[in-house]
């Protein structure tokens, strides 16, 4: 029987809903994605309460609120404590996105779902992989092997695979095929056939534009607004999408200013400009080369403070601000000071959230009314003031009296085991009876109570245990770590601040005073309605697969079975009725927390290679690996496992195999390297003036494989023939 595979829905299918999914490979199961939305509805993690304790570990696949807002939440409530993994830029990505959603929410509502503490002890707990990095399970998880591969979508982004006995279980949403400004495309086309693919249909029936043609009509519609007198607000996530256009705003000034404000933005920055390796070809060979970083920004400034906006020259601007979904933080605030003036512009460049005001706002477009609510946070004055100190004055009162009466017992004890005579003073006469007193509580020790330990038969009286601390020494006195002795002003600025010590002290200035401001406060709210007459446009910049990408890589990597998770019910029933005719016949998309066997109809068996079999093998190198062609007979050990033994009869005769993969480009570029002149012509490559390669095979089989393919070399029989010839051979392996 094949590994045993079954993957659990937790949130997200047939809807727009977080990401949130159980696998379990054998026994082992993994909680795929935490996420929530920036409703931070607890009702959607109902399903996860009721798993979270039997989950092994956490994979993340990216640092926004869709893919792991949930884990703060999910470790404090609901007893989530396995360790999670993620590449560097999803853990330290991720962190500020869940600081930025906080004190977003800090600032208008009285939000306690998690608190920053809750924050830093859950991303404590993340082990932090490298692309292509495998890690392997030891215990309940022997066999399995992890690896993270480049997703596109986001800096850091994670299309994980799982391994064990051979197959592969692939776990591949959000992913983006394009290559951008700061990011290479997916590598998903390079698995193929895996025993279970697993992926979202969130954008199976949209296609996009070209991305310059998208470009260009992003700035031309911000240029243009900023000519007529206009403001821009570009609301965005805290670290992801936005550093895309950022660089695009940076590679197209425009006259006027550009600001990027969140809570967190300066910090955002400053660790991006670190990620310069996990960013696309283009900026890490720019460095490479002239020291020259991409997100050292000349036109866009860094606010952390709504005042700072409001204080900067008047004049057109453009601001780009979280939330995306204008539910919570500075993007919401300047939406409804903006939104009023015809000149200015809501530029969304992704989907809203479903049931947020963006999704409202793009689903019916201005002019149009819409009501929010203003919330802010005010310090307490006269007798509400008065009141909480009131009702704190009464709290440190019984906190005292509840401190008194245990300081009192204490004292109750050690007065008690003050009168106990003399423990060194020994009737040597009556040692026996010592010893019955002592175990039975006799007649001189008869008020002695003790609780926690049993005195030693051979005392006299009841002793507490008592350790020697011995120091170490060396020719020049006690040995002492000079550490010891030296104060470190970094460490005592970050004990005000428990959360900063796994930012390595980076966090700005702003939201460090927001949380070190501990006057007593409330939150008002007000309901306002909007009259919207600002223009809004929506562009797509979401940096996802469009529809025709996804058929066309699911068609090649032709997984075995596929899974289909997030999306629309019509975008999920198009892709799954599509993939069936076109990809493979086992396509799945369950409810939430049905459960999908997606167990492998292969037999995979695990033999030993004998030694006298290996002995007489001879291997060559292929790439990373050594191959070999090996004729043996099935037999088994003195423990009962499989083995290959030598053939006791002569091996049969085999036809040649050639191992490798010809791509007639690089052929071509090889054979121009021996001197051969080559060119292409109507799909074959000319070598020479009369000898002719080319590919043969069925490229129309399902699941997009080409089946069994033939190289044919034609030409006549003549020198540059047999040359050519020799030059293919070359490239493969014969066995």
């Amino acid at each position: 029987m094949g590994t045993s595979v079954q993957v659990t829905p937790l949130c997200g299918v047939y809807n727009e809903n977080p990401l949130s999914y159980l696998i379990s490979i054998d026994g082992f199961t993994f909680l795929v994605d935490c996420g929530w939305n920036d409703h931070f509805d607890p009702s959607l993690l109902q399903p996860l309460s009721r798993v979270a304790t039997t989950v092994d570990a956490v994979l993340l696949s990216h640092p926004d609120t869709l893919h792991l807002g949930a884990l703060p939440y999910a470790v404090k409530q609901l007893g989530l404590s396995s360790p999670v993994y993620a590449t560097e830029p999803v853990f330290r990505l991720g962190l500020l996105t869940m600081y930025d959603q906080y004190l977003s929410r800090k600032q208008v509502s009285e939000f306690d779902l998690f608190t920053l503490d809750d924050i830093d002890s859950a991303f404590q707990n993340v082990t932090r992989l490298t692309y292509s990095q495998n890690h392997h399970f030891s215990g309940k998880g022997e066999g399995i092997v992890i690896s993270p591969h480049v997703a596109g979508h986001l800096l850091g982004g994670t299309i994980w695979k799982i391994s064990k006995d051979g197959e592969d279980v692939i776990y591949a949403v959000d992913f983006n095929h394009r290559k951008e400004k700061h990011l290479n495309g997916t590598v998903l086309e390079s698995f193929v056939r895996p025993a279970v693919l697993i992926t979202d249909a969130y954008n199976a029936l949209n296609n996009q534009l070209p991305t310059k043609q998208r470009e260009r009509g992003f700035i031309d519609a911000i240029k243009k607004t900023v000519e007529a007198g206009g403001n821009v607000l570009i609301p965005v996530d805290t670290a992801g999408r936005v550093l895309e256009l950022i660089l695009i705003l940076e590679e197209s000034p425009l006259n006027c200013p550009i600001y990027f404000l969140t809570y967190v933005a300066s910090s955002t920055i400053d660790y991006v400009k670190s990620f310069l390796e996990w960013m696309s070809d283009n900026i890490a060979k720019s460095f490479e080369h002239t020291r020259d970083n991409a997100f050292l920004l000349k036109h866009v400034s860094l606010l952390i403070n709504k005042n700072d906006l409001d204080n900067a020259p008047a004049g057109p601007k453009v601001v780009l601000a979280s939330m995306a979904s204008l539910e919570a933080g500075f993007a919401h605030d300047i939406f409804v000071e903006w939104a009023t003036d015809t000149k200015n512009l809501i530029l969304f460049t992704e989907r809203g959230q479903f049931a947020t005001l963006a999704r409202m706002l793009q689903a019916d477009p201005p002019p149009k009314a819409v009501k929010v609510t203003m919330s802010k946070r005010v310090p307490l004055v006269g007798d509400e003031l008065l009141a909480y100190e009131e009702e704190q004055n009464r709290i440190k009162k019984e906190e005292a009296m509840k401190a008194s009466i245990i300081k009192e017992e204490e004292s109750k004890a050690v007065h008690a085991s003050e009168n106990v005579g003399d423990p060194m003073v020994i009737d040597a006469s009556n040692t026996q009876a010592s010893q019955e007193a002592a175990g039975s509580h006799g007649a001189r020790y008869r008020d002695i109570f003790i609780d926690g330990f049993v005195p030693p038969p051979n005392s006299a009286a009841p002793m507490f245990p008592f350790y020697e601390n011995a120091s170490e020494w060396d020719d020049f006195g006690e040995v002492i770590n000079p550490d010891d002795y030296v104060i470190k002003d970094d460490d005592m600025d970050q004990g005000a601040l428990p959360f900063v010590s796994n930012m390595d002290g980076k966090l700005d200035e702003g939201p460090a005073s927001l949380i070190l401001d501990m006057k007593p406060s409330k939150v008002v709210s007000t309901e306002l309605t909007v009259q919207v007459k600002c223009s809004l446009i929506y562009m797509d910049f979401e940096g996802r697969a469009d529809s025709r990408a996804i058929k066309s890589i699911l068609a090649h990597v032709a997984p075995l079975k596929l899974v289909l998770v997030r999306g629309s019910a019509e975008a999920t029933e198009h892709l799954k009725q599509h993939c069936l005719k076109n990809v493979c016949p086992q396509v799945y998309a369950s409810q939430i927390e049905e459960t999908i066997d997606v167990t492998s109809d292969l037999c995979a068996y695990k033999v030993q290679l004998s030694e006298k079999l290996m002995s007489n093998v001879l291997f060559k190198k292929l790439g990373d690996y050594e191959i070999a062609w090996i004729d043996a007979e099935v037999g088994k050990t003195e423990n009962g496992m499989l083995s290959l033994l030598p053939l006791s009869t002569s091996a049969p005769p085999h036809k040649s195999v050639l191992v490798g993969d010809l791509k007639l480009a690089d052929f071509k570029q090889f054979l121009a390297s021996k001197g051969v002149q080559v060119e292409f012509a109507g799909g074959a490559l000319r070598c020479g003036e009369y000898v002719t390669l080319r590919k043969v095979g069925d490229a129309s089989q399902k699941g997009g494989l080409s089946g069994t393919q033939q190289i044919v070399l034609e030409g006549p029989l003549c020198e540059d023939y047999y040359k050519i010839r020799d030059y293919l051979y070359s490239q493969f392996y014969l066995l």
